[in-house]
């Protein structure tokens, strides 16, 4: 059974499946995210929709760099959690299933080619705290509490 995060089901609404693949970006002390502003206006874990056709790993791949502008290296898939939710960008009702990778960003590109977003890095020990959703904090967290029993 997967895990479901933030907003309850309405029973209300039709819901369309939206996988999606996300990444959690480790350098150094430092985790790479992007902000994205209207409609959002937040903090999020880099990553998006699985295209139809499309893997989750080439997915991840795109969406991180136009998201972010850099090319990453050695994904691994961590963990997987569903949330439901409307998306205003869309104008649709999703059920997301998130796909969470860890990988490492090895290469700056340029800036974000997508519209609305920017790449921030920010202080590890602080991301939990300030990227959005319950879901995306929860992995944050098992990824950082795995990582330190590693080092």
């Amino acid at each position: 059974m997967i895990r479901r995060y933030d907003e309850p089901v309405r029973h209300d609404v039709s819901y369309k499946s939206r996988p999606g693949a996300y990444a959690v970006l480790v350098r150094d002390s430092k985790i790479l995210l992007t902000w994205q502003g209207a409609p959002h206006d937040e903090l999020q874990l880099p990553g998006g929709g699985i295209d139809p056709g499309e893997g989750p790993l080439n997915a991840l791949y795109r969406e991180v760099f136009e998201e972010t502008g850099w090319r990453i290296a050695n994904p691994r898939k961590f963990g997987v959690f569903r949330r439901y939710c409307y998306m205003p960008e869309y104008g649709f009702w999703a059920e997301k299933t998130c796909h969470i990778y860890v990988a490492t960003p090895v290469l700056r590109l340029g800036p974000p080619s997508e519209a609305g977003h920017t790449a921030v890095w920010a202080d590890k020990d602080h991301v939990a705290g300030i990227i959005a959703g319950e879901g995306n904090r929860a992995m944050v967290r098992a990824v950082l509490k795995q990582l330190a029993q590693v080092s």
